[in-house]
C-alpha cells in the first residue's frame, strides 16, 4: 500500500525523516509529536513505511496526517500487511525510496527528537556531505544501559573511527543519523536480512570503507528508548563480533606483517582463535598489565601452540604501524607482561623501562611510543 502524491508535484525537500514502523503504537504519539515540534525552517518531509504492523500503528499515523499537513510538513506513507515483517533494513530502504529529501534524518518510531535536532544536524551535514552526522542521546529509562550510554556520548572525535572494530555497534548510533542522500546511494542501502541482522553496523562499516566520515554534534538531541521489543535486542553479540572481525582482517590486518594482541584474557584468546590462519601467523605476543592473566607463564592453544611468557619489565612487541588503528599504552603502570612468540634477533624484541609516573620504550637506543593492537 502507498499513500503519497507524485514526486514531480512536490516542492524541493531539504530533509526527509525516515521512519520504519512495526507495532510501535505504544510510542508513536510522542515520536510523531517530536517531528511536529522541530525548529528547522527548511522544507521537511516525513516518510513512513509500515512493516506489517498488527497493532493500531497505522490508525495513529493516519490521525496525525492532518496535523502535519497544517504545519507544512509533507507526509508519505507506504507499507505492507503481510503475515510477517520483512525487517528494519527493508523498511528503511522502502522509506528512503518513497522519500525525496536531499538529506535523510533517521528516526525510530519509539524514539523522541529534541526540537533542534534536525536544525543542528542539518547545519553540520551541509558542510560535510560525505559524513554520517550523529548526536548525543538521553537514555530512557534513566540508568538503563548506563555504561553503553556513557560510551556513546563521550567518545572523542578520533575515537569515532578508532573504535569501530571494538564496539557494540556503530560509534555513532543509527537512531541519531542524519546524512546526505548521496551517502545512502553510495552504500546502496541497508542489508535486508531481517531479524537478527545488524543492518546499521553493516552500513556503517561499508560507509567507512568507501571513505565516508563520521561526525557527532555534541548536543543531546535524541531520547533513545530502551525496551525488550527494540529491534537491537534480536541481534546476537556473536553476530556483531564476526562482522567486525571480518572487517578488521580485510581492511587492517591484511596490511600488517606482525602485530600484538593487547589482552591476555578471555577476549584476547578468543580473538586469536577466530583469526584466519594467515593472521594467526602474524601474532607476536599477547600483552597485558594484569599479572593474574600472565602469571601462568604460557598459553595453550588447541593446535598445541605454546607462547613463552615475558614478565615484569620486559615486553616483546611486534612491528606496530603508527596508524589510527593502534592504541597507545598510557597510565601509571608498575609492571607489564606478555605471552610472546620467540623471534631470536628480531627487531620486534624491545626493552621496556617503566618509571613511576612516565614510561618509554627503548629500541635500538631510541625512545619510541608504545603501541599495541587493542581488542576490548
Amino acid at each position: 500500500m502507498s499513500e503519497s502524491s507524485s514526486k514531480a508535484d512536490q516542492p524541493f525537500v531539504d530533509v526527509s525523516i525516515i521512519m520504519p514502523v512495526h507495532n510501535a503504537a505504544d510510542w508513536l504519539q510522542e515520536s510523531l509529536q517530536s517531528v511536529l515540534l522541530q525548529t528547522f525552517k527548511g522544507c521537511m518531509e516525513l516518510a513512513i513505511f509500515n512493516d506489517a504492523s498488527k497493532d493500531s500503528s497505522m490508525n495513529i499515523i493516519q490521525d496525525w496526517r492532518q496535523k502535519f499537513e497544517a504545519a507544512g510538513i509533507l507526509m508519505t506513507i507506504g507499507g505492507h500487511d503481510s503475515d510477517t515483517p520483512r525487517g528494519v533494513g527493508y523498511a528503511k530502504n522502502q522509506a528512503i525510496l518513497q522519500s525525496s529529501g536531499a538529506f535523510l534524518c533517521f528516526l525510530d518510531a519509539d524514539d523522541i527528537m529534541h526540537p533542534r535536532r534536525v536544525e543542528l544536524q542539518y547545519e553540520t551535514a551541509v558542510q560535510h556531505q560525505c559524513a554520517i552526522i550523529g548526536c548525543r542521546v538521553h537514555r530512557e529509562p534513566d540508568g538503563s544501559t548506563d555504561r553503553y550510554t556513557r560510551w556513546i556520548n563521550n567518545l572523542t572525535p578520533e575515537q569515532l573511527t578508532t573504535q569501530i572494530y571494538t564496539a557494540n555497534g556503530p560509534t555513532v548510533i543509527m537512531p541519531t543519523w542524519l546524512c546526505a542522500r548521496s551517502v545512502c546511494d553510495k552504500v546502496r542501502g541497508f542489508n535486508e536480512g531481517g531479524k537478527g541482522v545488524p543492518e546499521d553496523l553493516i552500513f556503517f562499516l561499508e560507509h567507512l570503507r568507501l571513505g565516508g566520515q563520521v561526525i557527532r554534534v555534541d548536543e543531546h538531541l535524541l531520547t533513545y528508548r530502551y525496551h525488550p521489543q527494540a529491534a537491537t535486542a534480536s541481534v546476537h553479540r556473536d553476530t556483531i563480533w564476526n562482522i567486525q572481525l571480518a572487517a578488521l582482517q580485510d581492511r587492517v590486518l591484511v596490511n600488517w606483517s606482525k602485530f600484538t594482541i593487547w589482552n591476555a584474557g578471555k577476549q584476547g584468546r578468543r580473538f586469536y582463535r577466530d583469526l584466519s590462519k594467515e593472521n594467526k601467523a602474524k601474532v607476536a605476543a599477547f600483552c597485558d598489565v594484569d599479572t593474574k592473566k600472565i602469571e601462568k607463564g604460557f598459553y595453550t592453544y588447541e593446535e598445541s601452540m605454546f607462547y613463552r611468557l615475558t614478565h615484569s619489565l620486559w615486553l616483546c612487541l611486534a612491528q606496530c604501524p603508527a596508524s589510527i588503528y593502534s592504541r597507545k599504552v598510557t597510565g601509571n603502570l608498575q609492571s607489564v607482561g606478555a605471552y610472546a612468540v620467540d623471534h631470536p634477533g628480531s627487531e620486534a624484541c624491545c626493552y621496556l623501562q617503566f618509571h613511576r609516573l612516565t614510561h618509554s620504550l627503548w629500541h635500538n637506543g631510541n625512545t619510541q611510543e608504545i603501541c599495541c593492537v587493542g581488542w576490548i
